[in-house]
């Protein structure tokens, strides 16, 4: 009995092993090579694809909100002033919404380029600084609020002490704090099914996982892995990837799948791009990659 307990644990264990090299495997077409598609930027962040596949990207420190066609792999400018944009996600009316870091507001731009700015503060203060968003299946606005300093400030400190999470409801009428006690969030992104929200608290080192309430609310706070995040995405398969050094993909169970290097200092942000959403477009110091995927995005 005991010989053959022990025979089942370590077949386990081997057909784990397995499994997860399989995952490694397949997670990048066979013989994809990163791509630097171009480096001439000043520091590139905040991707996001529109329905078509372009993604448009930020140049916080120019001021600018590039656009990376997929048909011909060519970028162009999409608004030549950003409000100092950092992350982006288009809303679910193909509005693109823009974290404007520079009056610390949050943006909705539209296919025009007419711009509306959404949220300007909290209960009469300034936020600290919106950062990353992400869009739910109702329309409401996930961001996480950190605080970086920055040499266009006139204020030398923040109005709330805290470094929260918010949630606008889907008629963007209220705001309200959704997680709190957290470092410094960053990366946020959420599963195709609007059950689960992924918020990488970079300060802490750590990414977490919550479960979405119907009415907005998170729950069940969870540590998800020891990693923090500058940027995040999500795969069909529920991978999560996080940025940094270069970027670490893990299974939705918080297991490490594969690292993906970059040749940059820092690497900022990742998203799934492409006609098919099945390339991964990642920002990193002055530059923009693409790899081709054998999994892909979630949102469209």
């Amino acid at each position: 009995m005991k010989f053959y307990t022990s025979f089942i644990l370590a077949s386990l264990l081997f057909t784990t092993v397995i499994s997860c090299k399989s995952q490694q495997r397949s997670l990048v077409s066979d013989g994809a090579q990163l791509v630097q598609v171009a480096n001439n930027f000043s520091f590139t962040e905040g991707p996001a694809s529109d329905k078509n596949g372009n993604v448009y990207f930020t140049d916080q420190p120019n001021n600018k909100i590039m656009k990376w066609n997929q048909a011909d792999n060519s970028i162009s400018t999409f608004i030549e002033s950003s409000g100092r944009a950092n992350g982006l996600y288009f809303d679910n009316n193909e509005n693109l919404l823009a974290a404007a870091d520079d009056k610390n507001e949050l943006w909705r731009i539209h296919k025009t380029g007419e711009i509306d700015t959404l949220i300007t503060d909290f209960e009469g203060k300034k936020l600290n600084g919106p950062n990353d968003l992400w869009v739910d299946l109702k329309g409401g606005i996930y961001f996480t609020d950190p605080y970086y300093q920055r040499e266009y400030w006139t204020r030398t400190e923040a109005d709330i002490k805290e470094k929260n999470v918010y949630y606008i409801s889907p008629d963007l009428k209220n705001i309200s704090i959704v997680a709190m006690g957290l470092i410094q969030p960053n990366g946020i992104i959420g599963t195709p099914d609007g059950k689960t929200l992924y918020v990488a608290d970079i300060g802490d080192k750590k990414t977490y996982s919550y479960s979405i309430q119907e009415d907005g609310t998170l729950g069940d706070q969870t540590l998800f892995t020891d990693m923090g995040s500058d940027g995040m995405t999500i795969d069909n398969k529920g991978n999560v990837y996080l940025t940094g050094a270069g970027v670490t993909i893990f299974n939705s169970q918080g297991e490490q799948l594969k690292n993906i290097p970059i040749n940059e200092n820092w690497t900022a942000n990742v998203t799934f791009g492409g006609e098919n959403q099945d390339v991964l477009f990642i920002t990193a110091m002055g530059s923009v990659y693409t790899l081709q995927m054998n999994v892909h995005g979630v949102r469209y």
